[in-house]
């Protein structure tokens, strides 16, 4: 079998799509006459006429179109809305597994539990199903809303991250400040034509105490990490320091 048919194997397998990171983790490549086996994947994906992108690290086979789950891919135009809903689930779900593999405890707010990553339920993916009480209930009411939290395993928040498609990011970075005691990062997620926006709201007066400490993570990037953290994890798999 040749390497794309390998691909385009495991894509049929996982119902016609399948993110970069998924692919990287279960294509067999012990065999592959290459030394960058992840990039000649990535290659596959871009240039075979059979596979198309639907979003920043999701990709899809054409002859399964007809049959994606809605949220995953829609032939028909859908309300902006919807759009930033399946998107918002979709980044979620990537921190969540970058977080997992690298053996953090994960949390999405309880409203967003049954929300769908690809054909998961967010609540099947996280590792925390009852939010830690690290804190004080006045912040803790803060944390439990961010998008996506991942925790040390001393149960505390190593990062927070939250996702803006469209609202104010300096409601995200308000919640931030609340929560500038803890020793954690901060993350906004967004299209990469916010930055000029984060920058601007970072910069107010209101925001100076994090200022230092918020980074901006635009999609493309978000899902090149997710496919990279994959790749590490093969590569280290069965070996210990």
């Amino acid at each position: 079998m040749k390497q794309y048919q390998q691909v385009i194997k495991v894509m049929e397998n996982n119902n016609g799509f399948a993110t970069l990171g998924y692919l990287n983790q279960n294509v067999n490549v012990s065999n592959w006459k290459t030394k960058t086996p992840f990039a000649t994947i990535r290659r596959i994906v871009q240039e075979r006429n059979e596979i198309f992108r639907i979003k920043p690290g999701l990709w899809a086979l054409e002859s399964y179109k007809s049959n994606f789950p809605y949220n995953i891919y829609q032939d028909k135009p859908i309300t902006k809305k919807e759009k930033e809903a399946f998107n918002h689930s979709y980044y979620q779900g990537l921190l969540v597994e970058i977080g997992n593999i690298r053996n953090s405890d994960t949390f999405v707010p309880y409203q967003d539990k049954n929300k769908m990553y690809l054909a998961s339920k967010l609540s099947d993916i996280v590792t925390v199903k009852k939010f830690y009480n690290f804190s004080y209930p006045e912040l803790i009411r803060y944390a439990i809303t961010i998008d996506v939290v991942w925790f040390n395993d001393r149960k505390m928040p190593s990062d927070f991250f939250e996702i803006e498609h469209s609202t104010d990011i300096k409601n995200s970075l308000s919640k931030f400040v609340e929560l500038q005691d803890f020793y954690s990062k901060f993350h906004i997620v967004a299209n990469i034509a916010r930055k000029q926006e984060f920058l601007d709201r970072l910069n107010m007066t209101s925001f100076k105490d994090i200022r230092e400490r918020v980074k901006f993570l635009d999609y493309d990037n978000l899902s090149s990490i997710h496919s990279k953290t994959f790749e590490l994890f093969n590569i280290n798999k069965g070996y210990e320091l």
